[in-house]
């Protein structure tokens, strides 16, 4: 099972990213995908989550900012991040749930400069 994580960067307050993690080895179109992230110093969180039909969930302080979406087709999800705040900076991973199995990608770097 590998998740490729990728899109992280350095990015201007008020700025935009788009992460993709790709995945493999898995049925991707029945498994529930999420983002999480964890800055320096603190616990982990999940920061938005699609499940296999697509309905979403968000942290809140990212709502109306973020926008979680999958490709069944490219077993690919998503995550757009649109004004983003320095608080935002964090490694941002990929997870996918099988229910019983749960997988981990690599985390890709968001930092977001003031």
């Amino acid at each position: 099972v590998q998740l490729q994580a990728s899109g992280g960067g350095l990015v201007q307050a008020g700025g935009s990213l788009r992460l993709s993690c790709a995945a493999s080895g898995i049925t991707f179109s029945i498994s529930a995908m999420a983002w999480y992230r964890q800055a320096p110093g603190k616990q982990r969180e999940l920061v938005a989550g699609i499940s296999s039909r697509g309905i979403t969930n968000y942290l809140d302080s990212v709502k109306g900012r973020f926008t979680i979406s999958r490709d069944n087709a490219k077993n690919t999800v998503y995550l757009q991040m649109n004004s983003l705040r320095p608080e935002d900076t964090a490694v941002y991973s990929c997870n996918a749930n099988m229910g019983l199995r749960s997988y981990w990608g690599q985390g890709t770097l968001v930092t977001v400069s003031s």
